[in-house]
This record gives structure tokens, C-alpha cells and sequence, in this order.
């Protein structure tokens, strides 16, 4: 009954959003606003958000700071890392101020909090406090919720606002979004991506198994940054999380070299490697730039060689406007597409999987609609070939998956464990 009331409310009623921020700003209050007692550093973005809140704890920890951080994978305290079992991005406030609490009383100075567009509009992460603001990139996504691009950019744009005209923001000045951010106030402003920026990479190179560049800038040669993780998109990130640290007092060689330990966090780009003689990859792609960006790394590290094989679906009840994208991007990258389930989160997992295989072009990619996710998983392996690399997306680090009749046990990169050594 509850939930039939509440759907009849528009999501972005003044009386709904006022009663999120209601919760938000109780939830500090009741554990005594932890946040002010901690170095905050919010970050925000379309795609990598997760694994720039990583690699910034990861330097920070190897620093010598005590650092907890919140995302949308992982709940994490110094080195102990946890799954964050909601699967959301901005976990509920009274979740996400206990947290912080914890982190109070285990002697962290650092917290480092992943900041959805929803939980920004929704008050989620009020009175967080954040003394840094980051976002990685912005493109289409949850614009069934915002309504447009300009709004969706509006409301990323609140995590700068948080900083209440002091502390640092970090610009993406290669995103559209720059000019929009830039004339938010704040006491400082670091920029990375071009040339003559703050921040800038040059040199790129990238393998099945490692990433590197060269950092320049207004004050550096030459830095080098080397990632044991592929994709020169993860390079991109580094370069947010190491503006970031560098607003904290972090030197970017100390930054570069905490790095070169960082590993895969679980669901991005995380090799899956059982002796096979071609790549295998679990990869949270969601949006057709993270599939983009996902399938022409794959590209480059196969050459002119190996094959990339994909296996591309949709979650429900998400912007549907990106269902067709993702198959018309994965025909155009992609040498074997595989379109399967996705979590149904209530809608019609068939009618989902169908609206992304209206954007496949079979005249591009040899095309395969299989769903069942394990069968596909299973069809992709069968084919593959010395040097090819397949890459599984939608699913990344989840232990379970939503379908119409509940959640059941799903770990994608223990099921492509099992299908590997199924076909040895």
C-alpha cells in the first residue's frame, strides 16, 4: 500500500525531495554529523566513480593515512574491504552517517564517499561536508529521472555547491560539463585532462594487462604513471583521483607511485584468468560511453590479431533510451555480440533484452541473442580464439542478481570460472 502511495508522489515532488532531505539531515543528527570530524572527498561522474573513490583511498592508505570509503561496490576502512550489499551508488543516509561514524571512532582522518546524481538530489549524502569535489565525466544516464542532459548536469553540479563556496573542486576540462562547473565558486579549482591543464596525460600506452603515461603540466615534466590494470580509460580516472589526493597535500609523484600497486577493484575490467589462451573480462559497463570506452580498449589490445566478443545487456527500470545504444555501440566495436538478461528490477527481462537488440546491427557484428546469461556466457567461450578477449558487462562484482521472482545467488566471475574449467 506504501509503495502504490509513494508511486503516485512525482519523483521529484517538493514533498518527496523534501521528505529525503528530512531523512538525510535526522540520519546526521542521530550519529552526531561524523562527517565534520573527517577530511571528506566527494566523487561524482557518469562512469569510473567507483574506481576513482578506489585508487584515491589507495593513496591515501599508502600515505600513511587512515581512509574509509563508501561506493558502489565496496564499503572499505583502511585495508578491510567489504561488498556493499545495496548495489546502490548513494547508500541510504542513516547507512552511509553510521558509516562515517565507524570511521570516527576507528581513527580515520580521510573518508572518501561516491555521490550519485540521485543522492545529490535527493539529500543522500547531506551534511557529508565535502572538503574536495571531483567528478570524473558526464554522458546520457538516469534521464528518465533528471529529464534532460542540461538537468542531469545541474544536479552532478551539486556536489560543487556542497563545498558552499570553499574547499577544492577537480574539473574534467575534456567534458562538456567544464564550462558549466568551472564558474561555481570555490576556493580553488584543479582541471585535468588537456594540455596546459593542471593535470594531463601524453604517451599513452596500453596492453592486455597494463596501462601507462606520462603525467604533464602547469607544474611537472614528466611523471610516470604505470597501472597493473588495462584500459586507458583507467588512466583517465588515476588522473581525477591523483588531482584529487594533489587537493589534499599529496604530491603527484607520491600519488603516480602508489598506483603502480593498485589492482583491479572486483567487477571492473577484472581479468579472469584460468589458463585460457584468449583475455577474459568482467566489467560493470552500464552506459554506452562506459561500453565505448570498454570495447575500444579491448580493441587496442588485440590488434589486428584477436576478435572482441561481448556479452551486452540492460538492468529494468533504467533509462530505456540507452538499450538501443549499447547494441548499436557493441555492433560497431565489437567482432561477436551476445545481447542476454539483465537484473529486471521488476520489468519484463524479454522486453528489456529485446529493445536492446533493436540497436544491433547485424551487418556489423555477428550477432547472437541468447537469455539465459550463462548460456551466453558459455557460447562466448566456446568460440573464442587464442588472442581474442571477451568481455562480460552489466553484472561486474554483484554476489546476487534481481529477477522477477527475487534475488538469487549470481557472482559473474565465479560463472565464468565454472564455464572455463567446463570446457577444459
Amino acid at each position: 500500500m506504501l509503495k502504490r502511495l509513494k508511486s503516485l508522489v512525482p519523483q521529484r515532488s517538493p514533498f518527496r525531495l523534501g521528505w529525503h532531505y528530512a531523512k538525510g539531515y535526522l540520519a546526521a543528527l542521530y550519529y552526531g554529523f561524523p562527517a565534520r570530524k573527517l577530511t571528506v572527498i566527494g566523487i561524482t561522474g557518469t562512469d569510473g566513480k567507483t574506481t576513482t573513490v578506489g585508487m584515491i583511498a589507495h593513496i591515501l592508505h599508502s600515505a600513511g593515512c587512515k581512509v574509509g570509503a563508501a561506493s558502489t561496490a565496496f564499503l572499505q576502512i583502511n585495508e578491510v574491504c567489504e561488498e556493499n550489499a545495496t548495489h546502490l551508488t548513494s547508500i541510504s543516509p542513516f547507512t552511509l552517517q553510521e558509516f562515517l561514524r565507524r570511521l570516527v571512532r576507528e581513527g580515520c582522518t580521510y573518508a572518501v564517499v561516491e555521490m550519485s546524481s540521485h543522492g545529490l538530489v535527493q539529500g543522500r549524502v547531506l551534511c557529508t561536508y565535502p572538503k574536495v569535489a571531483g567528478i570524473t565525466n558526464t554522458a546520457p544516464e538516469h534521464l528518465d529521472y533528471h529529464g534532460s542532459m542540461e538537468q542531469y548536469r545541474t544536479d552532478k553540479g551539486k556536489i560543487f555547491t556542497m563545498l558552499r563556496g570553499k574547499g577544492i573542486k577537480v574539473l574534467n576540462g575534456n567534458d562538456e560539463s567544464y564550462e558549466q562547473y568551472k564558474n561555481i565558486r570555490t576556493e580553488r579549482t584543479f582541471v585535468f585532462g588537456p594540455k596546459n591543464s593542471d593535470l594531463a596525460l601524453e604517451n599513452i600506452h596500453a596492453d592486455p594487462h597494463s596501462s601507462s603515461a606520462l603525467i604533464v603540466g602547469k607544474k611537472y615534466d614528466s611523471v610516470p604513471l604505470r597501472l597493473a590494470i588495462p584500459g586507458t580509460f583507467n588512466l583517465e580516472n588515476a588522473l581525477c583521483a591523483i588531482a584529487c589526493t594533489g587537493a589534499v597535500g599529496i604530491p603527484v609523484e607520491t600519488s603516480a607511485e602508489a598506483l603502480r600497486s593498485f589492482r583491479s577493484l572486483p567487477g571492473r575490467m577484472e581479468s579472469i584468468d584460468e589458463g585460457q589462451d584468449f583475455s577474459v573480462f568482467v566489467d560493470f559497463a552500464v552506459s554506452p560511453q562506459a561500453y565505448e570506452k570498454t570495447l575500444t580498449a579491448l580493441r587496442t589490445m588485440v590488434g589486428n590479431t584477436g576478435r572482441v566478443m561481448v556479452l551486452c545487456s540492460s538492468c529494468g527500470d533504467r533509462m530505456r533510451e540507452k538499450r538501443s545504444a549499447i547494441g548499436r555501440i557493441c555492433s560497431e566495436l565489437a567482432d561477436i555480440t551476445v545481447v542476454a538478461e539483465d537484473e529486471t528490477y521488476g520489468e519484463d527481462p524479454h522486453a528489456v533484452l529485446e529493445e536492446v537488440w533493436s540497436g544491433v546491427d547485424e551487418s556489423k557484428t555477428d550477432a547472437h541473442k541468447i537469455f539465459d546469461r550463462k548460456e551466453a556466457i558459455t557460447f562466448l567461450f566456446k568460440h573464442a580464439k587464442a588472442g581474442d578477449a571477451v568481455v562480460l558487462c552489466g553484472m561486474g562484482p554483484f554476489s546476487t542478481m534481481t529477477k522477477l521472482e527475487g534475488r538469487i545467488p549470481w557472482d559473474e566471475r565465479e560463472v565464468a570460472r565454472e564455464v572455463l574449467h567446463s570446457l577444459e
